[in-house]
């Protein structure tokens, strides 16, 4: 009968993993090969609208983005963390890079594409404009505005563009910047003609589809984000499109809105007066999907020969926690530091690590030694609580093989065999029920590290040892034994996405899964059937495959904190004179027999 089950147990995870290797092959890899080519052969549409009432918006679409730039005439824009134009056509801020970020870790990598026009594939871009019934000739995504005043957008250096509509409105605006990435705009409108119009000033923020991410997180919030109706209000990307049509709307004051990437925001700012009406949307333009964080003021009427006049603010940047914060206090931005992802449910304590971590990474000047330091220090806070839980875990070891006859004689008997456990638990002072408690003390501060990692800019690549970015995955792997070998994996036929993806095995992956066979290892075997103990002897395997796609810098951390246990776990068991893995390799190594004590 065990033969059996561990025949079947055995059968079962062969045709898994066979079915799992043929639907990546045969389904997976030519699917997402059709999607690449698509985009490439089609960029993206325009969307139907930018906001409630505004005009549409039709660039034409163009083959690169070097085309795009040149289709429309622009002002430069240079600051010390920016550079890029904004369009006169439109007045759209649609070409922006991050000076200070590049988009490889290559000396000669080009800085981080923050904002791309429309009509080239994936363009991410921000209008502000009026909406208004009845008024025409309204400034809209088509319209050629004048240059008025300045040449070149940049600290202190501010740009004027204005555009009459024929009908006795002249729109004037002025755009400023500072040294990082908040921009001003302040609109002006002037009546000149006979009647009275009513207009509200508008804002959006669009992406039409997403690009590939390699530094995508699935535990970091990315999508539309902002602060609305006295609440943080975000929406990922799939949460949008799971309706056609469905938007998410929201009255408030007070707000900002925008969409976000793991690292990356860009983000509408109204007046902090302003009350404005917000939507959240995915607009779906064809097959492309287009989403887009609006907002529409309220309305203002001008009178014949007035004027009126509103500002408001864009941050486009590197989600950098001092500079949100400062730009919240400075500007009354309400809650703009939850542009980083805390957490629902434990941002209370991943804000404390966080900083913390930031504090030792400017102190040792390396992120993967604040990393080590932080695992370490945190291990030491809860060193009472850890040796309470490895305590237990160490006396449950030493009476399992008594534990194991006492199942043996009463396996007839279940009454009397957990009659004899319990006495035998009384006689050895063992609490079973005494290793949990400390576990779940543990798990949201280790969930709050893990969480902090994730959403760390500072480990964007970073160096640390071999490595040249602690936020992507390990570059090396066992299929070309770690580079030795002059050849790549993935450009092997049929199986190279496999070997690229699900079997990638780098070096820092094969340390953790043996560290994690370690501390498995020292732990008290749970449950009586082999075949069960067998499975879970295969947990490291099936842990390291899952774990290796992950940032070498998350692989540091849990690393580092299982040889941490490890250690931790041999210390007690040594004192409880308990045989365990380590003593048992040395003694074979040696010749020797194994010493619990």
């Amino acid at each position: 009968m065990q033969d059996d089950s561990n025949r079947n147990t055995i059968i079962f995870l062969v045709c898994a993993v066979a079915l799992f290797i043929v639907y990546q092959v045969f389904v997976l890899d030519p699917a997402q090969k059709r999607k690449a080519a698509e985009l490439k052969a089609h960029p993206p549409a325009a969307a139907a609208q930018t906001a409630a009432g505004a005009p549409a918006l039709s660039a034409p679409p163009v083959a690169t983005r070097a085309a795009a730039i040149a289709a429309s005439p622009r002002v430069p824009l240079a600051t010390p963390a920016l550079k890029g134009s904004v369009s006169l056509r439109g007045a759209r801020i649609d070409d922006l890079f991050l000076t200070q970020y590049a988009q490889t870790t290559a000396k000669t990598s080009p800085p981080v594409e923050m904002l791309r026009p429309e009509g080239t594939a994936f363009p991410w871009f921000v209008d502000f404009g009026w909406v208004g019934q009845n008024v025409p000739n309204l400034p809209g995504p088509l319209t050629n505005w004048t240059l008025s005043q300045g040449a070149t957008l940049a600290p202190g250096q501010p740009v004027t563009l204005t555009y009459a509509n024929g009908a006795g409105l002249t729109f004037t605006r002025r755009i400023e910047v500072d040294q990082h990435y908040m921009f001003t705009i302040t609109d002006t409108v002037a009546n000149t003609g006979a009647g009275a119009v009513t207009l509200a000033p508008y804002g959006t923020v669009q992406r039409q589809g997403l690009p590939p991410d390699p530094s995508a997180s699935s535990v970091v919030h990315q999508g539309v984000i902002g602060y609305l109706g006295g609440k943080d209000r975000a929406f990922t990307y799939k949460d949008l499109s799971k309706d056609k049509g469905q938007v998410q709307q929201f009255d408030s004051a007070g707000a900002w809105t925008g969409i976000t990437d793991r690292y990356w925001l860009a983000a509408l700012i109204p007046a902090a007066n302003e009350q404005v009406h917000a939507v959240y949307r995915d607009a779906k333009a064809g097959n492309v999907d287009v989403y887009e964080a609006n907002y529409t003021g309220a309305a203002r009427t001008i009178a014949p020969n007035t004027q009126i006049t509103v500002s408001e603010h864009l941050f486009a940047g590197a989600k950098e926690l001092p500079l949100l914060k400062g730009y919240q206090d400075s500007l009354g931005i309400a809650h703009f530091d939850d542009a980083i992802d805390w957490g629902r449910l434990l941002g209370f304590l991943v804000r404390p690590i966080y900083s913390f971590l930031t504090f030792i990474y400017q102190q040792v000047g390396t992120f993967g030694v604040a990393i080590l330091t932080l695992t370490v220090i945190v291990r030491l806070a809860f060193f009472p609580i850890a040796n309470k839980q490895y305590e237990s875990m160490t006396k449950m070891k030493k009476v399992q093989p008594l534990m194991e006859e006492l199942r043996r004689r009463y396996k007839d008997d279940p009454a009397k065999q957990q009659q004899e456990i319990m006495a035998l638990y009384q006689r050895e002072k063992v609490n079973p029920l005494a290793g949990c408690l400390p576990i779940l003390l543990q798990i949201p501060v280790f969930y709050s590290l893990y969480k902090v990692l994730n959403i760390s800019i500072e480990m964007r690549h970073a160096p640390f040892l071999a490595y040249t970015d602690l936020s992507a995955r390990d570059p090396t792997t066992i299929w070309n034994l770690f580079g030795l070998i002059p050849w790549d994996p993935s450009h092997a036929p049929l199986i190279g996405g496999i070997l690229d993806s699900t079997l990638h095995l780098g070096v820092l992956p094969l340390a953790y899964g043996f560290t994690m066979f370690l501390t498995t290892s020292m732990s008290p075997q749970t449950g009586v059937d082999p075949t069960q103990q067998r499975i879970m002897q295969f947990m490291p395997l099936m842990f390291m495959f899952i774990m290796a796609p992950f940032a070498v810098g998350l692989l540091i951390y849990w690393t580092w904190s299982n040889c941490l246990t490890t250690i931790q776990q041999y210390v007690m068991m040594r004192r409880y004179k308990v045989e365990n893995p380590i003593d048992r390799f040395f003694a074979r190594l040696f010749g020797k027999k194994a010493a619990a004590g």
